[in-house]
């Protein structure tokens, strides 16, 4: 048994084809036929179905497959422990970050991270926080970027700022004319919200002070896309609430239709988050400094609406 073996193993149980899995292994497909029939031949059991028109896991592939992870997993940390050594700031480091935190936060520190560390190869997945802590507890992503706190045993979480919400509301809205917004004007039937599987709608339905359902309402809408809620929110479907980096890049006009909570003003907390095992440390702190100086950039620049940890305190 190799740990090449393992990692074709791997790769067939992931891609379900033979042949798609010696692509991405970098492999002939009959060399990759050829490990795993080896392995199999060594074990005395079937890893896979093949007879089938999509390649499935037999009962025991299954079990094989969960420890399999978790070898290449540890053999991966020998590399890890001898760049933490040398203070090595390179090699793959795969993070999650949750859908309403990727479009804003990424595109302000992606540039400056990977322009002052070329030798990291930074792999990003867009998840939701279930799917990040999952693949975190497999080891199957280094860290994440997600709304916290979490307290989860196992997960560290090290917050890099606070996001206020901000309301838009609509013309016709009874909230229109006021200046500011206070969280217990907030109703559910008044707002359009994510779909369920973003954490972001739990904060919302946290701030509201009515949970009743507006049987009157000609309908229900929850969107995957703040894009989607804002245009309805201006057609007068309802008000939506957005977290602060999402409302400094709209137009002018539509800002027109942004109105800012009262102190206190109910915000989220954003994180780096990983397992408390993970060995890529020295990564995990560069990628939290540079996070920590852009969005240093933005309080200076923006009248502190993101409020640091330090402020926090």
């Amino acid at each position: 048994m190799t740990i090449t073996q393992l990692k074709y193993v791997l790769s067939v149980s992931k891609y379900r084809n033979f042949t798609i899995a010696a692509e991405h292994s970098f492999v002939t497909q009959p060399t990759l036929s050829m490990q795993i029939q080896k392995l199999e031949d060594q074990l005395g059991v079937l890893i896979f179905h093949r007879t089938k028109k999509q390649i499935e896991l037999t009962d025991i592939g299954e079990k094989i497959v969960e420890q399999a992870r978790i070898i290449i997993n540890e053999s991966n940390r020998i590399e890890d422990i001898v760049h933490q050594y040398k203070g090595f700031i390179g090699g793959e480091f795969r993070l999650g970050i949750i859908p309403t935190v990727m479009p804003t936060l990424l595109p302000i520190f992606l540039t400056n991270f990977t322009n002052k560390y070329p030798k990291v190869k930074l792999i990003i997945e867009e998840l939701n926080t279930e799917d990040i802590v999952k693949k975190l507890m497999d080891g199957r992503i280094h860290a994440g970027l997600a709304a916290t706190p979490l307290e989860i045993k196992d997960i560290s979480e090290k917050p890099l700022y606070y996001e206020p919400f901000v309301g838009l509301v609509p013309k016709e809205h009874r909230l229109f004319d006021k200046k500011e917004i206070s969280s217990d004007e907030l109703e559910m039937e008044d707002l359009l919200l994510l779909e369920d599987g973003h954490c972001f709608k739990q904060s919302i339905i946290n701030l509201c002070s009515r949970f009743k359902t507006d049987t009157s309402k000609k309908f229900q809408l929850e969107s995957g896309d703040f894009n989607t809620l804002i245009k309805l929110s201006k057609k007068g479907h309802g008000m939506t609430l957005l977290p602060y980096l999402h409302t400094l890049d709209l137009n002018d006009n539509d800002k027109m239709y942004l109105r800012e909570f009262k102190t206190p003003t109910p915000a989220r907390e954003i994180s780096l988050i990983y397992h408390k095992s993970q060995l890529k440390i020295q990564l995990i702190e560069v990628l939290k400094n540079t996070i920590d100086r852009v969005i240093r950039g933005i309080i200076s620049f923006n009248d502190v609406k993101i409020i640091s940890p330090l402020q926090k305190r």
